[in-house]
């Protein structure tokens, strides 16, 4: 019993401390100053979206393309069905904008199983930038979107990528879905970053395109998730990652519980088969394995265990309000409530992704499996 005491009381407290670790860690490197673009070193940019179907924010996303303060790219939208909805609207947008190079790119190209990179594929054949970005159709970009991927790009770096914060939550499991895209997942990745293990996240490719054209865009084949294969192929180049900061925002408005439970079970499916041996241990992140061990241990010693529990509750939860709010995220009585929603969800898509690898990505049934080489 005594053993069993220690074991959990030692978890629980390295649990918080790497917790809070890896708040102030992320912290730091969400409010580093961004890295300023050599104003005589402009290169041009190829911003290439794939679209597929009408999004809530698809008018807000398409039009702030128009709006960047940068002074040569053109914008690609690639779309595989020439019956799809958005495409009126990515005309429309393209109307209202006559000074911006832009164009629609239609038709389906099956290279891998994976429908997004056969999307981007016509994206990046007609990219004529010196700096190809893929960014995700419903992540809203600034204006100075372009300056800070570009002036994230460093000798030592093989591409740059973004992880999304999510904001505007309309609902609880909108708010549910924010607490698992910034104080969990965006915590985690620029904790990598700021110990040197950076990984892309799809939101936001961008490589040079001398590095697509000599097998980089090719490589992202190898996997069913393109950014897990993309960062395999950095690190295999000897290269890194960078992560651009601060994150950009991903609006959400309504979210139905089924739509968060399936976007992040497919992303755990993917991680699970992309990265294995970094997957099986994420358990232990989350907090409901650390919250058992406070309480087997309180129980044992045979005092107030749901007091102890409780302070333990509030201060891990407090890190993750504080720095949410600290960083200008959502951060009301809401959010508050979806903590503990998010950590129930994270638990049960953890053994969910153990029980199978199929999963559906815009109508495409897919599965988790690595191809034995890059196709097209």
């Amino acid at each position: 019993m005594t053993v069993m005491i220690l074991i959990c009381t030692i978890f629980a407290a390295v649990s918080l401390l790497v917790h809070y670790a890896s708040h102030m860690l992320a912290f730091r490197t969400l409010t580093k100053a961004s890295p300023k673009l050599d104003g005589s070193h402009m290169p041009s940019v190829s911003l290439v979206r794939p679209l597929c179907g009408i999004e809530p924010f698809s008018a807000e996303t398409l039009d702030a393309c128009f709006h960047l303060s940068y002074p040569q790219y053109e914008v690609l939208f690639c779309i595989e069905d020439a019956n799809d909805p958005v495409i009126p609207l990515v005309r429309e947008t393209i109307a209202a904008y006559p000074h911006v190079s832009a164009r629609i790119l239609i038709g389906e190209d099956r290279h891998s199983p994976n429908p997004k990179y056969n999307n981007m594929k016509k994206g990046y054949r007609e990219a004529r930038g010196d700096i190809v970005i893929f960014a995700d159709s419903n992540l809203l970009i600034p204006e100075d979107y372009l300056q800070r991927v570009i002036a994230t790009f460093d000798d030592g770096c093989a591409l740059v990528s973004a992880p999304p914060f999510g904001n505007r939550p309309s609902n609880l499991w909108a708010e549910v879905e924010c607490a698992l895209l910034n104080s969990y997942a965006a915590r985690v990745q620029f904790c990598a970053d700021a110990v040197g293990f950076g990984f892309a996240q799809g939101k936001t490719l961008a490589f040079r395109k001398t590095d697509l054209d000599t097998g980089g865009f090719a490589a992202m084949a190898f996997e069913p998730a393109e950014d897990a294969a993309a960062t395999k192929w950095a690190r295999k180049s000897g290269r890194c990652v960078r992560l651009v900061s601060p994150a950009f925002p991903q609006p959400l408005g309504l979210r139905p519980l089924k739509a968060v439970w399936s976007r992040h079970l497919r992303w755990a499916r993917l991680r699970r088969a992309t990265f294995p041996l970094l997957f099986a241990p994420e358990i232990f992140s989350i907090s409901l394995v650390s919250f058992a061990a406070v309480w087997v241990a309180a129980s044992l010693l045979q005092g107030p265990a749901s007091v102890w529990l409780g302070l333990y509750v509030l201060a891990w939860y407090g890190a993750d309000f504080t720095a949410a709010r600290a960083l200008g995220w959502p951060s009301t009585a809401r959010s508050l409530m979806a903590l503990p929603l998010r950590d129930l969800l994270l638990f049960s898509i953890w053994i969910g992704a153990w029980t199978g690898r199929s999963f559906t990505w815009h109508g495409n049934a897919m599965t988790a499996n690595r191809q034995s080489e890059p196709q097209g």
